[in-house]
């Protein structure tokens, strides 16, 4: 292997500004030990932690921070290792430090001091001021001038390089950078070590890189360490987007299963799909580039051929059985032809499981192979396989030469039992296999539309769309169309383009309405998600206008959704009625009732049932582990967790939301996730909170989805509130009103949740004129039928804004419906407000209570700017504030890390998690190392009681 081989890419986790699909990328929001980003310094995706520990070493180094001297960072090859050392030589390097640098070399191993003399080398010109014996074993090592050959003396080497490193950090703070550390010499890792011990107390820090499986015994135990780990899904999404071409659809899926994580092979699999080199369809692996075999497979090509042939046995199956490979092998002996794999690196058996060290290795293996040895394999594996046909039937498909109808059904008879069991991703794979080798065209359009209906039921719009886009080419049944526009249509709205998903959708319901009315009516209800997100008026009256004609199909899921979509507010009253009937028609196990009728109970302000019904859905996704995802019930129970005050849940579902979204390019998800993160924060009182709502929506056009809009606007009326800043706040919360004489809420339905929020700006700006014309002009837009949490709202807005004593009627009308409790920090910004306006009356006695109750629901949610408030005037109120809850102490814990965390204290394997969260073993032992260094423990034994101390 060449050094240039070796080279990690030194930029793969770069998101540049503007760059991706709009809006999806992660802000440069990382401050390391507190300092600014530096001009043109780059941030790296999903790198946050890794970077928290570097630049504290950093700061460390240029006198702004205290913290170790020396840092080692491991991971696997192209995890951007390379790109942290380049970033904190930029960091300090703009603080004002000398920033030297060495790279070792497989090359340069056996040359001694070379990796030293690398490193040092413009620092060696001061070895004339050393005293006389330093001078001499400096020279001597390094063969400079007239010392060149003499014996050198090994301490006072090492002295002299010590302290010519200590004389460099006097004159000018130093960051010593050491790229590939398990490649440099003996004699320099050992000068190094040296080096690095005596760094305490100096104005200089060491930082190095290495393989994680390779660091030098000199530094694997005396140094602390920090793994540059697997991406998690979310930023490896977000690398994807960072892309010149965007990898979209299965291609996207199959990349960021095989790259796992690892960020240059996203990079690179990424440009070689855009350069035509990866098939966006099926297939057993992906085929690598040149710089990933180099890094995952160089030692391949000189392994025995029988080595070679287990291998690609290894390769070609699906799971990790030993078994498999053994009884597909015939007369091999595999054990045996495996050895030399094994002392390589590249496989590992234990307990009967053969494991391959990385999901690239197994596509560089069956890469290599030409077609003939690969089809041979999967006949082989198909023959051992005769009792488990769903493997027996992918790898016949595997095999196959062309269309062959018997393989097809084999697939489809496949893909419906992965569907009984809840397995949409793995249904719609085997079933777009199967319409692949269906001789029969119609009978291939059917395959491909059940493929589209399990994808969308998966949570992949891009797939789906792929899929539908290929059934006109097959059919001219317009049923069969129809329902390719209306999955189409689905796929559109969910990467924001509503205007053209509503186009078809409205299309073919227009189309179909007396011929075929149940397809009518399907695309009604998939078109009333995008009417509802853009808030676009003339959609919502067409869809009524089509909806009207259809009334009288019995397909209530449907019908109450439309109804809560276009007139949330003004017919509720039809529309709960709708909702009950379908609930109560409802099946147990109905995915996409599950997920109809909870978006439906949102809309309604029914939380609590649009809780558990999302939450039954996502338990039915999450049953099997083919299940596959799907960020737009994720995103729901999230917003309905957060406005049932289940905020911590909110988090953790906004967590798993973003690597769904991200995985499936689901942009609409993503971005609202990202808002709805930003709100928390600011209601959390997050001083960045603003900067991540700004970042949330960068680059996307937020008229195209008027409910995005509004969630937006308020996000920074929240974070202005939170600041003190209540001009900005009231600009922002009346921007979700119109400006004309008659104002209007700019979205029909989410605007006027922010009525409140509105007035209470108003009263601190001193715009109460402006903020009741507003107030008085959207009533009609409120119905009659006002939910509870509606009414609440509505009454703290009229309370707020009234004059004289009439406010005390209206507070007390926002308090007295019980069921506001299901929205425990609106109704406590109520009591909040309710007792200032009765203590600025001298009614502090009836003020406390309402004070004391406001703030224990801010302290239970972390509401810290509310929380403060309602302290202080609780204090006003001449009441003592009682003390906060010792037990809720600093969670240390990251939302995944945390349910890791549960998941092993409960005894589940590292592989069982995987399984339960959809990650790889990999990324949960990454995660569970974390958790141990977080916690001070050691032992998977000691996760229950470490836990419990969170609790």
């Amino acid at each position: 292997m060449t050094d240039q081989q070796n080279d990690e890419v030194s930029d793969v986790t770069t998101a540049p500004a503007g760059a991706g699909s709009g809006g999806l990328h992660r802000p440069s929001e990382i401050s390391g030990a507190g300092r600014p980003q530096v001009p043109g310094e780059q941030s790296l995706l999903g790198r946050d932690a890794e970077w928290a520990r570097i630049a504290e070493l950093v700061g460390s180094a240029v006198g702004t921070g205290r913290g170790s001297s020396v840092l080692v960072v491991t991971g696997e090859p192209g995890a951007g290792k390379t790109s942290l050392l380049d970033r904190a030589a930029d960091r300090a390097a703009a603080g004002g430090a000398l920033v030297l640098r060495a790279r070792g070399s497989e090359s340069e191993h056996g040359i001694g001091l070379a990796g030293l003399h690398q490193l040092l080398r413009p620092l060696l010109s001061g070895a004339g001021r050393l005293p006389e014996s330093q001078r001499r074993a400096v020279r001597g090592a390094f063969g400079i001038g007239a010392g060149a050959g003499e014996p050198v003396d090994p301490l006072h080497l090492r002295v002299g390089v010590s302290t010519l490193v200590g004389d460099a950090a006097a004159r000018r703070p130093l960051l010593l950078v050491v790229d590939d550390l398990q490649w440099l010499d003996l004699g320099s890792l050992d000068l190094l070590a040296f080096i690095a011990r005596r760094l305490d107390g100096e104005a200089a820090a060491l930082l190095a890189a290495a393989r994680e499986e390779t660091v030098p015994l000199r530094f694997d135990r005396d140094f602390p360490q920090v793994t540059a780990g697997p991406l998690d899904r979310a930023s490896a999404g977000l690398l994807l987007d960072a892309q010149p071409v965007p990898p979209c659809g299965r291609a996207r899926s199959r990349i960021l299963q095989e790259a796992a994580g690892n960020p240059l092979a996203l990079v690179e699999l990424s440009r070689a799909l855009a350069h035509g080199r990866v098939e966006s369809g099926g297939g057993r692996a992906l085929p690598l580039t040149k710089r990933l075999e180099n890094l995952f497979a160089a030692d391949l090509p000189d392994l025995p051929a029988d080595t070679r042939r287990a291998l690609l046995l290894a390769a070609a199956t699906d799971t990790g059985e030993l078994s498999d490979v053994v009884g597909a092998a015939g007369g091999l002996d595999c054990l045996g032809a495996l050895e030399p794999a094994e002392r390589a690196g590249l496989v590992r058996i234990q307990d009967g499981l053969l494991r391959l060290r990385h999901p690239l290795v197994r596509s560089a293996i069956y890469g290599a192979a030409s077609f003939t040895e690969r089809r041979s394999a999967h006949l082989a594996l198909a023959g051992a396989l005769v009792h488990e046909p769903d493997r027996r039937a992918w790898h016949l498909a595997a095999a196959a030469t062309g269309p062959d109808a018997e393989v097809a059904d084999a697939l489809a008879a496949s893909a419906e039992r992965a569907r009984s069991r809840g397995g949409h991703a793995a249904a719609a794979a085997a079933l777009e296999r199967a319409a692949d080798l269906t001789p029969d065209p119609e009978l291939r359009c059917q395959r491909l539309l059940a493929a589209a209906r399990s994808a969308m039921f998966g949570g992949h719009p891009q797939w789906v769309g792929e899929l539908t886009a290929r059934v006109p080419g097959y059919t001219d049944r317009p049923d069969l169309r129809a329902q390719a526009g209306v999955f189409s249509g689905w796929a559109l709205g969910l990467t924001l383009r509503h205007d053209a998903a509503l186009e078809t959708l409205l299309a073919v319901a227009e189309q179909h309405v007396a011929a075929l009315p149940d397809a009518a009516l399907s695309a009604l209800g998939i078109a009333a998600t995008s009417a509802f997100a853009s808030g676009d008026p003339f959609h919502r009256a067409e869809l009524r206008r089509l909806a009207e004609r259809l009334a009288d199909l019995p397909e209530p899921n449907s019908q109450a959704w439309i109804a809560a979509a276009t007139a949330p507010h003004t017919g509720r009253a039809r529309a709960l009625e709708l909702l009950a009937a379908a609930k109560a028609a409802m099946g147990e196990d109905d995915l996409s009732a599950l997920t109809v009728l909870g978006g439906t109970a949102w809309c309604m302000d029914e939380t609590a049932l649009a809780v558990e019904l999302l939450g039954r859905a996502l338990d039915h996704l999450r049953r099997a582990g083919t299940a596959g995802t799907n960020a737009t019930v994720s995103q729901a129970i999230a917003l309905a967790q957060y406005e049932s005050g289940a905020w911590t849940a909110a988090r953790n579902s906004t967590e798993d939301t973003l690597w769904m979204a991200a995985e499936a390019g689901a942009e609409l998800s993503a971005i609202g996730t990202r808002i709805l993160q930003a709100t928390l924060d600011a209601r959390q009182g997050d001083p960045a909170a603003r900067e991540r709502a700004e970042a949330a929506v960068r680059g996307v056009d937020l008229r195209r989805s008027l409910a995005l809009q509004v969630r937006h606007r308020v996000a920074l009326s929240i974070a202005a509130t939170a600041a003190g800043d209540h001009a900005e706040a009231y600009r922002q919360v009346r921007a979700l009103f119109t400006r004309d004489i008659r104002p209007r809420p700019v979205h029909y339905h989410a605007s006027l949740y922010y009525l409140g929020d509105l007035a209470a700006a108003a009263v601190h700006a001193d715009e109460v004129a402006d903020a009741r014309a507003v107030f008085e002009s959207v009533q009609p837009d409120l119905g009659d039928d006002r939910s509870p949490r509606l009414h609440a709202i509505v009454e703290r807005a009229a309370a707020l804004l009234a004059e004289g004593e009439d406010a005390e009627r209206h507070f007390r009308a926002a308090l007295a419906d019980p069921a506001g409790a299901g929205w425990p920090f609106e109704r406590a910004l109520v009591q909040l407000d309710h007792a200032e306006w009765l203590r600025r009356r001298r009614r502090s006695a009836e003020a406390r209570p309402l004070f004391g109750a406001a703030l224990e629901t801010f302290r239970r949610l972390d509401a810290g700017p509310w929380r403060d408030r309602a302290a202080a005037e609780l204090r006003a109120a001449g009441a003592e504030v009682p003390a906060a809850d010792a037990g809720a102490a600093q969670e240390p814990l990251t939302p995944q890390e945390r349910r890791i965390a549960e998941l092993a204290a409960q005894g589940l394997t590292n592989r069982d998690i995987a399984a339960r969260l959809y990650l790889s073993p990999r990324t949960v032992g990454y995660h569970l190392r974390k958790v141990f260094a977080k916690l001070g423990i050691r032992a998977r034994a000691q996760l229950r009681d470490a836990l419990g101390g969170l609790a």
